[in-house]
């Protein structure tokens, strides 16, 4: 039947409604055509009767509908790493995670990966992601099979290839005067430009290559960092975003150590990463900033008159001891922001569970004074918030006519949600995922009683099996080249705090 026909109803749930009561949603019909949500009132499902019978009755009796979460920063490459690391700093992360430290991987594997982190965020009730996805070394057929294992297993996803032509021997603070030359191949950037083509045009290609992705799927922008991107790599992606309507994805200011870097290498803006962007035309609506851990209040000042976002990730600052972003300052300053779960290597979980409850929690320990963020402003955060991040807000993030159908039905019975008080609150500081009973996108349903429909999970469970054997391989001998170069890094962290970055992100004590 054609997707402009099919029409689906999902029956007396509580609809979570954002500008309605958080605490005690109200029971309503959802009619969903094709697409796309037409109506959302209570008894609807009677006022059809006689007029039309859906093709699909979903019973949503002791269901919360909630919209679909929003994983605004996020990346497939390294979902195999889940529960390798303790926490480390990130620039030790950096030469035990990264790609570039491994041999170019399979097919296979790419492919088992990229279902992998999506099978897991469809099970927590995420939608939507934002993959900032490392290719290395580029391979133009490992861009096609995660492009078509998104397909298949039916997710939403802005795609975006990441990109950097500066090494972090030159941008990590003490790198180049301590570390030896034997190592220096080993401490390069997040992606190096390849024989003969420059990243950006191997970008512009990849577009060219595959302009019409499926559906569900879009393109995006990402450079790894402005601290370890040229002027003229930040100006071309500038001008590929403005030529194509290309929404752009960037980390910023995860570490103490990068603040340093940025006041030592960007003097010419400042010390600033965020002038020194705006200086080449990059911030504006379509910039979406991850992390935003060290940013001084001016900064914030300047993403807030330009439209910028911020991407919050707390559960990797934590385990990378990144510190506690400005969560409140944000809000008081109105930037817009969304939430990420970012690598498995460094938060483990692909969970919007954790990361509204981290949001919430975070800023409490880290400003005294009573107020926001509210469990509600963390359930806007994940979801519509996301989707105003991503350029998407006319398309998801709520549950209104005319917005995508991407829904998840949370199974009131669990014990999250006994006694049932606060829809918001119980969300948030309660649920962890394990309610999520069934997901829709685009109007169909990609997972019914905690099963995916559109994937065999067995055949998934087998495949990562098998590609971990080989993983692991290459991971001993990362493993044991880091054990040689730790001392150097430890020394070039401890030397970092010596010097003064004009503000402090932790709690408590720091060296």
């Amino acid at each position: 039947m054609p997707e402009t026909q099919r029409t689906t109803l999902i029956k007396g749930g509580l609809v979570y409604d954002h500008d309605g009561d958080t605490d005690r949603p109200v029971a309503a019909d959802i009619l969903i055509r094709g697409a796309r949500i037409e109506r959302v009132a209570a008894g609807l499902g009677e006022q059809l009767q006689g007029l039309e019978k859906p093709d699909t009755v979903i019973d949503a009796r002791d269901r919360l509908v909630i919209p679909g979460f929003v994983n605004a920063h996020y990346h497939s490459h390294d979902v195999l790493f889940k529960g390798f690391f303790e926490p480390m700093p990130l620039y030790f992360w950096f030469v035990n995670a990264l790609p570039p430290q491994y041999p170019k991987r399979s097919t296979e594997e790419v492919r088992a990966r990229t279902l992998l982190g999506a099978a897991e965020c469809l099970h927590a009730g995420i939608t939507t992601v934002q993959d900032m996805l490392t290719i290395s070394p580029f391979d133009d057929a490992h861009v096609d099979t995660v492009i078509k294992a998104y397909d298949d297993i039916g997710i939403r996803a802005m795609l975006s290839l990441q990109i950097g032509d500066l090494k972090g021997l030159d941008r990590v603070p003490f790198w180049r005067e301590l570390i030896p030359a034997e190592f220096h191949a080993y401490v390069g950037g997040a992606v190096e430009p390849t024989a003969g083509e420059g990243p950006v045009e191997w970008i512009a290609r990849q577009y060219k290559r595959v302009p019409a992705l499926p559906s569900r799927l879009c393109w995006a922008l990402s450079p790894t960092s402005a601290i370890m991107s040229s002027p003229g790599l930040l100006s071309g992606i500038a001008r590929l975003s403005a030529d194509h309507g290309l929404s752009i994805f960037t980390h910023i200011y995860e570490t103490r150590a990068e603040a340093l870097g940025s006041r030592m290498f960007l003097a010419d803006h400042g010390g600033s990463q965020v002038k020194y962007m705006r200086s080449l035309g990059l911030l504006g609506p379509r910039l979406g900033l991850a992390h935003g851990v060290w940013m001084n209040q001016e900064e914030i000042d300047i993403l807030a008159e330009t439209g910028t976002s911020v991407i919050l990730n707390p559960a990797s600052n934590m385990k990378t001891k990144g510190g506690v972003a400005p969560i409140r300052r944000y809000l008081a300053s109105r930037v817009r922001l969304g939430l990420g779960c970012d690598n498995c290597s460094c938060t483990d979980v692909q969970n919007m569970f954790q990361a509204m409850r981290l949001f919430a929690g975070l800023a409490a320990i880290s400003d005294p004074e009573i107020g926001p963020p509210t469990a509600a402003d963390a359930m806007r955060a994940a979801t519509e918030g996301g989707a105003g991040v991503l350029g998407l807000d006319r398309e998801i993030g709520a549950i209104k006519p005319g917005l995508k159908a991407d829904l998840s039905l949370v199974d009131l019975a669990t014990f999250s949600f006994v006694p049932f008080n606060s829809a918001a609150r119980q969300l948030v500081f309660s649920e962890t995922g394990s309610g999520v009973d069934t997901v829709l996108i685009d109007g169909e349903v990609v997972m019914a009683r905690r099963r995916l429909r559109t994937i065999d999970e067995d055949e998934l469970r087998q495949a990562v099996g098998v590609v971990m054997h080989g993983l692991k391989r290459d991971y001993a001998a990362v493993r044991a080249r880091f054990e040689r170069l730790h001392p150097y890094l430890l020394a070039a962290w401890r030397r970092a705090w010596q010097e003064d970055v004009g503000m402090q992100q932790y709690v408590g004590r720091h060296p």
